[in-house]
Formats: C-alpha cells, sequence, structure tokens
C-alpha cells in the first residue's frame, strides 16, 4: 500500500489494513515518522519523537500481530501522546522549561492500556503549559499552527495532539481536557475529540492541573476510531482514587446510526450574544440533520452558563496552585543555578522555569486559598458548581444529550489570544461546565465557516452515558457524509 494511502487511513482502518496483510506496523511508523520530517517544521506539532524507538517497537508488536498475540483494533497503530502524560524513558516535559530535563520512570495508565493493546507511542505533543491555555501559545516549546490554515491557533491547550491528527502526523492521539482542552482543539482543527466521564479513565501518570477537573481522553479522525480508543484507555485503577469501576465500557457496540426518539435539547443561553452567526448557522443545521433523521430536538433554558467561567477558573486555579508546588527545583526538573540560599533557589527556579499564563493561575489560585478569601472565592465556587450539577440533572431529566457549540468562534489568529487573557478565558463557556459537572462531552466536525475554518459541534451526556453520545455523533457523522 503507498505511503501516502496510508496515511489518510483512519486508525480502525489501519489496524484492519495491518492485519489482513496489505501493510505492516513498520510501513505505517515509517510513513508517518517521514510525514513528521515533512510537515512538522511547518506545524510544530511535536516537542519529542521517538524515532527508532518506535521503529523497533513497532517491528515488535508486528511480529505479535503476526503470531495472533494481538488481535484489538489498534494494534499496530501509531499514536501521539500529549507531553503531560509520563512516558517511561520518554522526556516528558508539560511544555515547560522548569520540566526540560525530566524523564520519567514509569508510563501513565492511560499510555500503558494502549500499548498492552499494540499501540505504538511516536512521541510526545506539544501543548500549552502545564495545560493552562486555549491556543498552544504558552508553550516553552513554540507555538503549533493549526494545519488547516497554518495562520490560526489550533486550539488548547491539548492543541498538537488535535494539529497532528488533522496534519496526517499519526493515525489518533491523547488529550487531557479540564476545561475544554480536547474539545475545543477538536474543533479548530476539524477532528473528533472526547472527554468521558471523570473517572472513567485513570489520571494515574497525569500531570495534574486541576485534579477535580483533569480527564484524559481520545483525539481522532472518526467517531469509530474514538469509540475504540475510548473503549481502550477506560479501565479501572486502584493507583487513583477518582477512578471508577464501570462494566459498560463496550463503546464500540455504540457505533449505531439510528437517532430515532432520541430527545436532543439545545440551551438558549448558547445561542446568544457573543456566538459568531456561522458557528450558530452550522450547529442548528447539524440539529436539523439529527432531526430529519428521528430525533425530537428542542431548545430549553440551562440555567447559571454566566456563572461557569468564574467558577471555572476560581477552582482550576485553586487546585493548580496546590498542584505546582512541586516544582521546586528540589526533587526534578529546571534548578536555577548562582542561588545564595534554598528560599532564593526556590524563587529563582520558579521565576525562571514557569511561563507567564502558569505564574498568573497560581498567583490567582493563592489568593483564593489564602485567609479572609477561601470563603468568599473558593468555597463560593464550590456551591455554584453544585448548583451547575443540579442544572445539568435536570436537563437530562428531559433529555437524552444536550447540543450546541463547542466555542463561540471558530479558531482565531496567532498572537491575537495573548494580549487579552480575559477573552482566553471567555472562549471557554461552553466547554467548561461539562467539567464543572463531571460529564463526557464529544466535539464533532460540522462543517467550516466562509474562510474554510473547521465549526465543532458539542454534544454533552449525563454521567456515564458516553454510548449515547457516541451513537448520536456516529448518527451525524454518517447521514452528513452521506448528504442526507
Amino acid at each position: 500500500m503507498d505511503k501516502s494511502e496510508l496515511l489518510h487511513l483512519s486508525a480502525v482502518e489501519l489496524n484492519r489494513a495491518i492485519r489482513e496483510g496489505k501493510t505492516t506496523a513498520v510501513e505505517a511508523m515509517e510513513a508517518v515518522l517521514e510525514q513528521i520530517e515533512k510537515k512538522d517544521g511547518q506545524y510544530n506539532c511535536y516537542v519529542t519523537v521517538a524515532g527508532d524507538t518506535a521503529l523497533a517497537k513497532a517491528a515488535e508488536v508486528q511480529k505479535k500481530i503476526e503470531a495472533g498475540e494481538l488481535t484489538g483494533p489498534l494494534a499496530g497503530v501509531p499514536v501521539a501522546v500529549k507531553d503531560n502524560m509520563c512516558t517511561e524513558g520518554l522526556l516528558t516535559t508539560c511544555s515547560s522549561k522548569i520540566l526540560e530535563n525530566f524523564v520519567p520512570a514509569f508510563s501513565a495508565e492511560a499510555v500503558l492500556q494502549l500499548e498492552r493493546a499494540g499501540a505504538v507511542v511516536i512521541g510526545k505533543t506539544n501543548m500549552d503549559e502545564f495545560a493552562m491555555g486555549s491556543t498552544t501559545e504558552t508553550s516553552a516549546y513554540g507555538v503549533t499552527r493549526n494545519p488547516r490554515n497554518p495562520e490560526h491557533v489550533p486550539g488548547g491547550s491539548s492543541g498538537g495532539s488535535a494539529a497532528a491528527v488533522a496534519a496526517e502526523e499519526c493515525f489518533f492521539a491523547l488529550g487531557s481536557d479540564t476545561g475544554g482542552s480536547i474539545r475545543q482543539p477538536a474543533s479548530y482543527c476539524g477532528v473528533v475529540g472526547m472527554k468521558p466521564t471523570y473517572g472513567t479513565v485513570s489520571r494515574y501518570g497525569l500531570v495534574a492541573y486541576g485534579s477535580s477537573l483533569d480527564q484524559i481522553g481520545p483525539l481522532t479522525k472518526t467517531v469509530e476510531d474514538c469509540a475504540a480508543v475510548l473503549e481502550t484507555i477506560a479501565s479501572h485503577d486502584k493507583k487513583d482514587s477518582t477512578s471508577v469501576e464501570r462494566a459498560d465500557t463496550d463503546f464500540t457496540s455504540a457505533l449505531v446510526k439510528d437517532v430515532k426518539g432520541m430527545r436532543i435539547g439545545i440551551p438558549r443561553d448558547y445561542l446568544g450574544e457573543g456566538l459568531d452567526s456561522e458557528v450558530r448557522d452550522a450547529v442548528l443545521a447539524a440539529a436539523e440533520l439529527l432531526q430529519a433523521n428521528g430525533a425530537v430536538v428542542e431548545e430549553f433554558d440551562l440555567s447559571l452558563v454566566e456563572y461557569a467561567i468564574p467558577t471555572y477558573y476560581t477552582i482550576a486555579a485553586a487546585e493548580a496552585s496546590s498542584n505546582l508546588e512541586r516544582f521546586d527545583g528540589i526533587k526534578y526538573g529546571y534548578r536555577a543555578k548562582d542561588a545564595a540560599g534554598l528560599h532564593q533557589m526556590y524563587k529563582r527556579t520558579r521565576s525562571q522555569g514557569f511561563g507567564p499564563e502558569v505564574k498568573r493561575r497560581i498567583m490567582l489560585g493563592s489568593f483564593v486559598l489564602s485567609s479572609g478569601y477561601y470563603d468568599a472565592y473558593y468555597l463560593k465556587a464550590l456551591r455554584v458548581k453544585a448548583m451547575i450539577k443540579k442544572a445539568f440533572d435536570d436537563a437530562f431529566a428531559k433529555y437524552d444529550c444536550i447540543l450546541g457549540p463547542v466555542a463561540p468562534t471558530t479558531a482565531p489568529e496567532l498572537g491575537r489570544s495573548l494580549a487579552d487573557p480575559i477573552k482566553m478565558y471567555l472562549g471557554d463557556i461552553y466547554t467548561i461546565s461539562v467539567n464543572l459537572a463531571g460529564l463526557p462531552g464529544i466535539s464533532v466536525p460540522c462543517g467550516a465557516d466562509s474562510r474554510g475554518l473547521p465549526i465543532g459541534l458539542q454534544l454533552i451526556g449525563d454521567c456515564f452515558n458516553e454510548k449515547k453520545l457516541i451513537q448520536t455523533a456516529y448518527t451525524y457523522e454518517q447521514c452528513a457524509k452521506e448528504g442526507n
């Protein structure tokens, strides 16, 4: 099979071709590495590429496939991993100077699950530093560009993973989602991205940002790939106290083209001021397509939307200031030179090692947790978080899933967002409530604007209802492909 043909395949299609003897895991890895060499100078999707190690691993996996030891749908498929997941023996930087030399002695559980299934890690993808940002412009390793238009951002913080999938520099990727960091770059880059229910995928080995919000999930070319990857990485893990034991993780069984009788709600609050008219039209056209195929679609009022952003940034910053305390120049990572004493070493290490956005969030988090402000800000945010969850519970009493946009606009131009951090934060309006309430959400491409930039459709489900989301997303994807 021709290498350029290979790159166009989805992960599941590639696995099928390998099992049928049309190609091999080694040929697939060679094709991806050649594509990275050709394209990544322009897009900067990767911080680290494993190269020879990845090829050697692909050869091992190929032997196991031929021996009948690996039979799953991802065996032999090259995968990219966001650089905030630990990978044994492979640099893990979180795209920060403070971890520029950190090589973990173990791998994240989600990465291990993929490797057990025969997927082969290509390398680590660029991201916003410590997952703090919405554009992949806060990385210490340079900006990532959107393969759909290199003058625009790929979204963030999993921008490198989404861009690598869009640029065919991998067959699928892992990202992490704290407030939309999988779904928003998926939308901007025109790929599929899913944030599972909190606790479905182990967070062991994921460098923590907001521990009550973070969740690992897939970025893929198709909904079928998304279901196959999620089925592989979902597991109960005793090493993660927030990990949930689930019996219903056969997500590929939900790949059914049928939404007859499915009740879908569209929050009026998501269609109001600030939403780009082209994004609005594309999302409503997707809703009409689902309605034409038998779904019951109606608008409703989802309260508390305006409080989601301040609530999220209060909680996330508080957790970040606590989680990032460990990066002090003592145990691992970067250490400032020429410090006279311990306190000066701490100060210099953190001042030199962290970028401006990370410092901003650490300071905000330390402020809301400080004596005298804890009750006024942090505890109040936790109460509002509970109210947001209750608003979604009420909505899911009536609807199977909620439909809306992923972001208010398509991908902004490079250099526009960082000048105004508040505007960047406001871009998370439709995604963050999902994390606050621990819900699953998926982004599926639903067209493009007049400049050719992709638009994403977001579907949100009740806790542990990923199958309904996958079924709805798959139905939309197939109907859109068939043009009916």
